[in-house]
């Protein structure tokens, strides 16, 4: 007995060594671990960090254009745009590209080309009228993603040749998908009511509703107006089977004199479930335009503008930063660039300005009014879209400067990180 009563005192002597010890490293560590963990989010916190994930004349290619992200229930962000081979416009051969990171954006995989189709693909025929493209150049456009909130399931939605839409699956967070489902038969839907020669999704992301519904705006055009994309409407399609199926909407915004051709939209899903839709028009205003409906496809509001955010006629992105159900107050995030100058002048109603200081803003009722605002690029800058992630780091992904000095050949696709804090100057946290 005493030697099992000796054996376990040394023992216990030993152990009790060994936790001294493990404190006095843990004391010694933990200090700078800290540090690196609050000089990380002091990182993020006071200044945007930018990271360029597509570079123009890179890989093949000429440009790159009209980016989207997503960040999915696990946390991995997914990032995609247009790769344009000639770099000519909306009507060459464009490849859709697509990178992630599983690491809150810290490192990237390497860009691959997703989503092609079997088959053979033809020249929209409205493009080859105005002599927008070539036979053989085909266009794969207006890449949709939406994060499903089931972990891995990521939904993705294009076009090619602004004539024919497809749908398809990712279950490991858009490391593979499943192959292309055609689903242009949801928007041959639409043609008893608007015979359309063009189509289009999106640009951006669409959005998983509270019930499971998918919504993706689109935009209708009958292309026989200028770059055949003219004139045009907006509605959404949506999906009550995670993809399976689609189906068509209401006509959400015509084309009026008031409205004028109505077409890139970003939409959101409001504390109370309506779905609003943020839309870029044509019209003399210069400003957004609004409609809401309770279910995202049926029985839109009457259109207004949205006094406070002002149209350049750029695309424009729109996303849900905190609040609706997740115990924290609702606010919501816009971003597109906020300029109404022509170079020097102030421009024709109607008509483009320039896309520079793109700007981030901050609605804290709902899109009601947008009463914060903050420049995050004041240079050439153009197409933007946003996604938080679950630490509400905000991500926007926008095109930057300018190769040739056109706003349509983006030197960069470029991700730009930062939080609420440095959005409204300290003022709020997440």
């Amino acid at each position: 007995m005493a030697m099992q009563s000796e054996s376990w005192q040394s023992a216990s002597q030993s152990y009790s060594r060994r936790q001294t010890r493990r404190q006095w490293l843990l004391r010694s560590i933990a200090p700078a671990a800290f540090s690196a963990v609050a000089a990380a989010k002091q990182t993020v916190t006071a200044v945007p960090i930018h990271t360029d994930l597509f570079t123009g004349n890179t890989a093949g290619y000429a440009n790159y254009r009209i980016p989207g992200i997503v960040s999915t229930a696990k946390g991995t962000l997914v990032a995609y745009a247009e790769a344009r081979k000639p770099g000519r416009g909306d009507w060459s051969a464009i490849d859709l590209m697509l990178r992630r990171s599983e690491d809150g954006g810290r490192s990237w995989s390497r860009q691959q080309v997703i989503g092609r189709v079997d088959g053979e693909l033809k020249k929209n025929p409205m493009a080859l009228a105005q002599g927008l493209g070539s036979e053989g150049e085909i266009t794969y456009n207006n890449p949709v993603a939406i994060a499903g909130s089931r972990p891995g399931l990521l939904h993705f939605v294009y076009c090619v040749e602004y004539m024919r839409a497809f749908y398809m699956r990712s279950l490991d967070d858009g490391n593979t998908f499943s192959k292309p489902v055609e689903i242009t038969a949801a928007f041959d839907a639409f043609r008893p009511e608007y015979d359309w020669k063009v189509l289009a999704t999106g640009p951006g992301h669409g959005i998983e509703l509270k019930n499971g519904s998918l919504i993706v705006p689109v935009w209708l055009s009958l292309g026989a107006g200028g770059h055949a994309h003219r004139p045009s409407v907006v509605s959404t399609i949506y999906s009550d089977d995670e993809g399976s199926t689609w189906h068509r909407g209401d006509i959400a915004v015509p084309n009026t004199a008031e409205w004028v051709n109505p077409n890139e939209t970003a939409a959101v899903q409001l504390s109370d479930g309506t779905v609003m839709l943020n839309v870029r028009s044509e019209s003399t205003r210069h400003r957004r335009l609004v409609v809401t409906s309770k279910d995202g496809a049926t029985g839109w509001s009457t259109p207004r503008f949205q006094q406070d955010l002002v149209e350049p006629i750029c695309f424009g992105s729109l996303a849900r930063l905190s609040g609706a159900g997740d115990g924290r107050p609702n606010r919501l995030l816009f971003v597109n660039p906020d300029n109404l100058r022509k170079g020097d002048s102030e421009g024709e109603p109607g008509k483009s300005r320039d896309r520079q200081n793109l700007t981030v803003y901050l609605s804290s009722d709902e899109g009601k009014t947008w009463s914060v605002k903050k420049s995050l690029d004041p240079g050439r800058a153009g197409y933007a879209d946003l996604a938080v992630s679950r630490d509400g780091v905000i991500h926007c992904f926008y095109e930057r400067a300018s190769q040739s000095g056109s706003a349509y050949t983006p030197g960069t696709l470029r991700l730009s990180s930062f939080s609420l804090s440095w959005l409204t100057d300290g003022k709020l946290t997440f």
